[in-house]
């Protein structure tokens, strides 16, 4: 055998020797995971796209392992940065995200142990910018914050059967920049600015999600200045 073919043989016996480190999981490649140990990632191919993957992570003995995985939906205009969104663009928010508590017009499923809220008639997500609930649930709904600029839950209940609250704009709302970005069951398409999974999926994640474990959600692309793996 010539040297040079010796040695791509040898190089090709290496590769797949046994022993040799395992291929890193996607949230081992990001910057920040949130500290905790479950993560949700929700990954869009480009910015433009309306469809992409979720995923579930759990770390373990120092790794992320891959818990379970679904096909997931994004706004239909696609993904922006976060800090640069606006409000009523129908743009998912691509960054790394809190998950305050979750919500339904359905029962928790058997297991949730997050915090779980019962969507009634009177619960509302405020969106209107000069009310001093913007971004926040409210019930019932106060007089500075229009209908026309709040979203009456219980009007989508297939929606939001059961929905996570994302962090988006949250903690300290700036007006403008988009409320109501929420995790929730599957509609007829694209979302305006949420990210959805079918039923099925959302019942899983709220058994799985453990508050003494910090879930977080990354949302982001695969590649380009939105990358999961820039957050």
């Amino acid at each position: 055998m010539r040297l040079g073919a010796l040695a791509l043989a040898s190089a090709s016996l290496l590769a797949l020797a046994p022993g040799g480190p395992p291929p890193r999981e996607l949230p081992e490649l990001m910057a920040d995971t949130g500290g905790g140990g479950q993560l949700i990632t929700a990954q869009a191919p480009r910015g433009s796209a309306t469809s992409g993957t979720l995923t579930w992570w759990d770390r373990r003995d120092g790794h992320w392992v891959r818990a379970g995985s679904a096909p997931a939906r994004f706004g239909a205009n696609g993904l922006v940065e976060g800090g640069a969104r606006r409000q009523g663009t129908n743009t998912t928010p691509t960054g790394l995200y809190e998950l305050p508590y979750a919500f339904g017009t359905e029962a928790a499923p058997a297991g949730t142990s997050v915090p779980y809220r019962p969507v009634r008639q009177e619960s509302w997500w405020c969106q209107d910018n000069a009310s001093r609930s913007y971004n926040r649930w409210t019930e019932p709904r106060p007089a500075d914050c229009r209908a026309a600029e709040a979203e009456h839950l219980i009007g989508y209940r297939e929606q939001y059967a059961h929905a996570f609250v994302i962090g988006f704009n949250y903690t300290r709302p700036v007006r403008g920049r988009g409320a109501g970005i929420f995790l929730h069951v599957n509609g007829s398409g694209a979302t305006a600015g949420c990210v959805s999974v079918p039923r099925e999926t959302m019942r899983r994640l709220l058994a799985w999600a453990d508050p003494a474990r910090e879930p977080h959600i990354a949302i982001g692309t695969t590649s380009g200045a939105t990358a999961l793996t820039r957050y």
